[in-house]
């Protein structure tokens, strides 16, 4: 992975595929990596030149000493385009990734094409995602528990004991992926539990789709719909599943790459 110094440590990134496809910035949800999405990377990297990173204490990059905002980790986003040399490029945030690619629109909106945001919310008065941190602090039996039904509000104990897809879901979110630093998830944590983006969304000018779960219980439907009302371009696009409905719709990916790769222009 190629890495760029930033005051807090280094930040690491990949930038994949064709460099005539379209210009993507991928941003990836929290307590996660990288690693954890490689396929789903590489599917992408087949249409687009994608540039993704690790956030800070996630996967490769480092993990920061000090308490940090979302409009920083947006400050980490806008350093490292400028320093692929990206002066314009579409935007990919899923979940946290979402809320993070809010801030790097509105900091930003002359630089950016198209805008997916999925699964995700603006926060003050448009509404804010399942606290997290709350999850994070239960004991681990608990917090198998209730971590189903937040993914998806069909996935009840009985839903679970009929459908294998389902369980799978669930297996993969709380066996699978790599350890993460509790320093840098903690710090995670308070940049999430402080975000708020809806007073910016105005000044995000490009076309946006907004992706969201039916039966999503982290970023309910409606904070979606609330944030598609705040833009002055939005499209919103229900899917069938929850918060991991890009897994449980066959629909979604190529709805979304389809419209991000919309009016692109060879010589970009």
């Amino acid at each position: 992975m190629a890495e760029l110094l930033r005051p807090w440590g280094h930040l690491r990134y990949r930038v994949l595929g064709d460099p005539t496809a379209p210009r993507l910035l991928y941003v990836h949800g929290s307590g996660s990596s990288l690693a954890n999405v490689e396929p789903m990377l590489d599917r992408w990297a087949e249409r687009f030149r994608l540039l993704a990173f690790d956030h800070r204490g996630m996967g490769d990059s480092d993990v920061p000493t000090e308490p940090y905002t979302m409009a920083d980790v947006a400050d980490d986003v806008v350093a490292l385009l400028d320093a692929v040399g990206w002066s314009w490029f579409r935007m990919f945030g899923i979940s946290y990734g979402g809320m993070v690619a809010q801030h790097v629109a509105a900091m930003i909106p002359a630089r950016v094409e198209r805008l997916v945001l999925a699964c995700t919310s603006s926060g003050g008065a448009g509404g804010s995602s399942y606290p997290l941190h709350e999850l994070h602090d239960l004991p681990e039996t608990e917090r198998r528990r209730v971590l189903p039904t937040i993914l998806d509000t069909r996935f009840t104990p009985a839903f679970l004991a009929t459908d294998a897809r389902a369980r799978a879901i669930v297996e993969a979110r709380t066996e699978g992926g790599t350890p993460v630093d509790p320093v840098a998830l903690r710090l995670q944590m308070g940049a999430r539990r402080a975000h708020d983006a809806y007073d910016a969304l105005d000044r995000i000018t490009c076309p946006t789709l907004v992706a969201v779960g039916a039966t999503d219980g982290i970023a309910p439907p409606e904070n979606g719909r609330r944030i598609a009302e705040r833009l002055s371009d939005a499209t919103i696009a229900t899917f069938d599943g929850g918060h991991l409905f890009i897994l449980q719709d066959r629909t979604a990916t190529p709805t979304l790459q389809t419209f991000l790769a919309a009016d692109h222009a060879v010589d970009e």
